[in-house]
């Protein structure tokens, strides 16, 4: 095996498999990244078993061939070479590796041994905008579940249907829902999985190595492809196919109130800075502060025995019943910095219903965080 290749195309490559590898003591083989060099380019694979990566570089391969390297050492290194071409050349369970004045040799083993990645050919195939997925994923990933005994909300729900695509996540406390659109073969039938929380961290981490907003549009597409246990993202040259949850998510619409006996329209800054103010004065552990509705009043207030007590009134626009409730505000607050828009809507049933949350301009994100009981 032996091919070159730019130091910081390589660097890339390396940076966006190598972070699943990890100090595996059961299967050390795991540690590792496989390199195959072949005809077309340089393809580099890492797995966990549960979740594989791997990426596709151009590359000037003279010679083909497949190898195991240790994920840390090769990943340190390249980072350090000059910004150049790198020679690499893999000879009796060796890899050496020139660039400029650098020059190592690094053990390897043989590629034969490591994990067979499957190869994903779903009947149901979409397309979505880069952008729009990396924005509808950071909106609701945060609210997913770290109940391990609950697999079915430790993943986000991804519902198809009629060319819109909806995502849902909730750990029982809280709940978000974005809706996207898309497009595929399937647009009519409805598709509905369990995608794990950990594999949709990796597809965000794998676009965040594009920091632009161009660099993404520049991407296009992000195309997902379903089996009944696995799913292929293929973002650009990577690709990434993970475990699908086995089990049935929850009916989560039931808890989504219809009703709207009080509605209130805030502008968001000043909900935001009242809700950080009101936090410092809320009881360590339980994060509760009263949300307080009176005619055109919103009032935020919140008291600790230790600390001492606060008191915010924001003149809004209100309409129905009066109503106090008592949330947590780092709920609140986390569902407000997925709304762009600078107005925003908290609507209530009672003081023991869900306060629901969203922007009248761009109804595609839905939040609601449970009341505390008092």
């Amino acid at each position: 095996m032996k091919f070159i290749s730019l130091k910081e195309n390589l660097k890339q490559g390396l940076s966006i498999v190598g972070h699943l590898t990890s100090k595996n003591i059961n299967l050390p083989i795991l540690n590792n990244i496989l390199i195959k060099a072949k005809k077309e380019g340089l393809e580099l694979i890492s797995t966990n078993l549960e979740i594989s990566i791997s990426h596709f570089l151009r590359s000037k391969v003279e010679s083909e061939g497949e190898l195991l390297v240790d994920s840390r050492v090769i990943n340190e290194y390249v980072s350090l070479l000059p910004d150049d071409k790198v020679e690499i050349e893999g000879v009796n369970e060796e890899l050496k590796i020139k660039c400029k004045n650098y020059k190592t040799k690094i053990n390897t083993q043989s590629g034969k041994d490591f994990p067979i990645i499957p190869k994903i050919e779903g009947d149901s195939c979409f397309f979505v905008k880069t952008v729009d997925f990396k924005k509808a994923i950071n909106s609701v990933l945060f609210s997913v579940s770290n109940n391990e005994n609950r697999a079915e909300i430790s993943g986000v729900f991804f519902s198809f249907s009629g060319g819109k695509l909806v995502m849902v996540a909730t750990d029982s406390y809280r709940l978000a829902e974005k809706t996207i659109s898309f497009k595929g073969d399937s647009m009519t039938a409805t598709k509905n999985v369990i995608v794990p929380a950990k594999t949709l961290q990796e597809v965000v981490r794998v676009l965040s190595n594009f920091k632009e907003e161009d660099q993404l549009e520049d991407l296009g597409e992000i195309k997902m492809c379903l089996t009944e246990s696995q799913v292929l993202f293929v973002i650009g040259s990577s690709s990434i196919v993970s475990r699908l949850i086995v089990g049935s998510y929850p009916d989560y619409k039931q808890i989504i109130p219809e009703k709207e006996n009080t509605r209130v329209m805030v502008e968001k800054g000043a909900l935001v800075k009242a809700l950080k103010t009101a936090g410092i004065f809320s009881k360590t552990g339980i994060n509760d502060v009263g949300v307080s509705i009176k005619k055109n009043k919103l009032i935020i207030f919140s008291s600790s025995s230790q600390v001492g007590e606060n008191f915010i009134e924001i003149d809004v626009e209100t309409r129905g019943e009066e109503v106090e409730i008592f949330v947590n505000y780092k709920y609140l607050l986390e569902g407000l910095n997925n709304i762009l828009e600078q107005k925003v809507v908290l609507a209530f049933v009672d003081n023991a219903s869900p306060c629901k949350i969203y922007s009248e301009e761009e109804k595609s994100f839905l939040y609601i965080v449970m009341p505390i009981r008092q």
